[in-house]
């Protein structure tokens, strides 16, 4: 079978899966395998957060993946879509398709086309059911409704959390490294995880903070206190499965305890993590001490606080972040007596819409930065690269070192999650960030008389603060964002290197539609991306202001024979390897993730931080309308 054949097969597992009219296959002809599956009823939101439903998926997509080959496959998965809840099966067969041997070269399509009722508010997806009853013979185009207006303070940042592509990437991220993950059944591991949990949503948090500046907000104030009342926020969203909206939540509502989880718990798990840190061991099932090294303090960490299963005592260390979102999810109806769906907190492919998601995020990245502030600040030695040196750093865009962004529009096929009983097209257009096309220009002087391998690591950061400081390196580390790392090999003498955006190991190269998947496009077993977990490229840099927001450029190249675990990244899902990793591979660096801003700075100005092997550039954003 071909690769296209098998694509066309998976595009039809999931058309739609929103809409479909619950059809249950009696249990007596059910495969053996499915047995035991269907616990959590269609039609209710299923949350990888919560542990009973994940129990059920983690058993779906273990069964589809262990199938003898591609025809098994297809026909368990098949069968488990007529019972099983619509998004638990999504989630699975992700999963199993992601990983499976004999689906090289398969994409999962797109989810915002699967669920498009996960990113498109219900007014605008009933205004598309209204024109299309109106005009059946036509293609139908609506525009998007608005979810809010100025009176809300965080508004302004409505663009950055709705993103289609942002949430979208929160959700693959999540199924390429699922919390039940288990190497001994599924035969491959998933290096350095727990850092990866710890990493990619410490840049989230990092890029939130960015656009916070760039809009002339203040920072973030983090969820620091489980006494504390949250702001309000309504998604407007409503779930086609069951047909209730994603909660909204009212102003002025605290955390309360559910049946499965207290409070208490929280505050618990909490206080014993922190302690773990300041202690520098974590303490096992079987009560042997674990030492948080430099090597693995952060991965055993990140684990401990999403508690997958590499977690070393999840009895003791509970599921701090897990449990988090469910509590946030289901704040207005903690008891469940109103049957109300959970709010936006619940879903991967949601939760980045509300604003408490970064508040949350940036209380969980302040355990990890607890813990990086225990290992020692890296030496000059340590950042050096003996013989090479950074000699200039440009942007080049229409202005040099000057980036310009605006909102472009673009459109969302609504009919592959959506049935409306048309074969014409019916789109939503929306708008969304992007930013003019660019490169940077990098000249190197490598006096070492020898050819050197080099990674070649960029950053940017802030430079003023909310009131105008300047930031000093220990405050703007956390608020620098990756844009790019890679393998570059330096001639003796003078190096003149040229990388453009495109290509960045963070973000997504491309997405592909439905439509392509079902045409073919891009669908080949030579194919080394399309597992669309990235950070979508138009999201790259922050939006800038109109008169410009100034950045610091950082640009620093390390010695690649210390940076390297073995061999290129190669194979399936290479394109965003900062925040994805290579997939079945090792991470493809040694160094921590976000070095060298990883641990506390000393330095109190950037000259005094910067090393020969690194420089500092001046960047404005301007944003235009």
């Amino acid at each position: 079978m071909s690769v296209q054949e098998k694509q066309q097969r998976v595009c039809s597992l999931f058309t739609h899966l929103a809409t479909a009219i619950p059809h249950t296959l009696p249990e007596d002809q059910r495969d053996p395998r499915l047995h035991h599956l269907g616990k959590l009823a269609q039609g209710e939101l299923f949350s990888c957060f919560h542990e009973e439903p994940l129990k059920e998926a983690t058993h779906l997509y273990e069964v589809l993946y262990a199938a003898k080959d591609f025809d098994d496959f297809f026909t368990l998965a098949k069968q488990a879509r007529t019972f099983v809840n619509e998004g638990l099966f999504a989630y699975a067969a992700s999963v199993a398709i992601l990983h499976r041997d004999d689906c090289k070269g398969v994409t999962v399509p797109p989810i915002q086309e699967v669920f498009p009722d996960r990113f498109v508010p219900s007014t605008t997806i009933s205004a598309a059911l209204k024109e299309v009853a109106n005009h059946p013979d036509k293609d139908i185009h609506v525009e998007i409704e608005s979810t809010g207006n100025i009176l809300d303070p965080e508004y302004k940042m409505s663009y950055f959390r709705d993103d289609i592509g942002c949430n979208a990437h929160h959700w693959h991220w999540h199924i390429v490294y699922p919390a039940t993950w288990r190497p001994e059944i599924m035969g491959k591991l998933k290096d350095r995880k727990g850092e990866l949990f710890y990493y990619m949503h410490q840049q989230m948090c990092a890029r939130y903070d960015c656009e916070r500046l760039s809009n002339g907000m203040r920072r973030m104030i983090p969820f620091h206190n489980f006494e504390e009342e949250l702001e309000g926020y309504s998604s407007h969203l409503t779930s086609l499965v069951s047909g209730l909206q994603y909660a909204s939540r009212p102003e002025g509502f605290k955390l309360c305890d559910l049946k499965d989880v207290d409070v208490q718990d929280m505050i618990r798990w909490r206080e014993r993590i922190i302690e773990a840190i300041h202690l520098g061991e974590v303490e096992g099932e079987h009560h042997e001490h674990i030492k948080l090294t430099e090597e693995n303090g952060i991965d055993i960490l990140g684990s401990l606080v999403e508690s997958n299963y590499e977690s070393k005592n999840k009895l003791f260390y509970g599921s701090l972040h897990n449990w988090g979102h469910v509590m946030m999810a289901r704040i207005t109806d903690p008891d469940g007596r109103f049957h109300e769906n959970a709010g936006v907190m619940s879903d991967t492919s949601t939760a980045l819409r509300d604003p408490i998601f970064y508040r949350y995020h940036r209380f969980i990245d302040d355990i990890f930065q607890e813990y990086k502030s225990s290992l020692p600040s890296y030496t000059k030695e340590q950042l050096d690269f003996p013989g090479v040196q950074v000699v200039n750093v440009t942007v080049n865009a229409k202005v040099p070192n000057l980036v310009t962004t605006f909102m472009k529009t673009a459109e969302l096929e609504l009919t592959h999650g959506i049935d409306f009983g048309t074969n014409h097209s019916v789109k939503v257009k929306y708008q969304h960030l992007d930013h003019e096309p660019f490169t940077f220009n990098i000249s190197v002087d490598n006096q070492t008389g020898a050819a050197k391998q080099a990674t070649v690591r960029m950053f940017l950061g802030p430079k003023y603060d909310e009131l105008g400081n300047r930031l000093d390196p220990e405050h703007q580390r956390t608020l620098c964002i990756e844009l790019d790392k890679f393998h570059v090999e330096l001639t003796a003498g003078k190096n003149s290197i040229t990388r453009d955006h495109k290509v960045s190991s963070v973000t997504v190269s491309e997405t592909h539609t439905f439509k392509q998947l079902l045409a073919g496009e891009g669908v080949s077993e030579n194919t080394t991306e399309f597992c669309s977990c990235g950070w979508p490229e138009h999201m790259l840099i922050p939006r800038g202001s109109h008169k410009g927001t100034e950045f610091d450029l950082y640009v620093m190249l390390t010695d690649y024979e210390q940076d390297a675990v073995g061999g290129e990244p190669h194979g399936l899902c290479t394109d965003a390897i900062s925040y994805c990793g290579a997939k079945d591979q090792k991470y493809p660096d040694k160094r921590p993730m976000g070095y060298p801003f990883d641990r506390v700075i000393h330095a109190h100005t950037v000259a005094e931080f910067l090393t020969p092997n690194m420089s500092c550039t001046d960047v404005k954003i301007k944003h235009t309308v």
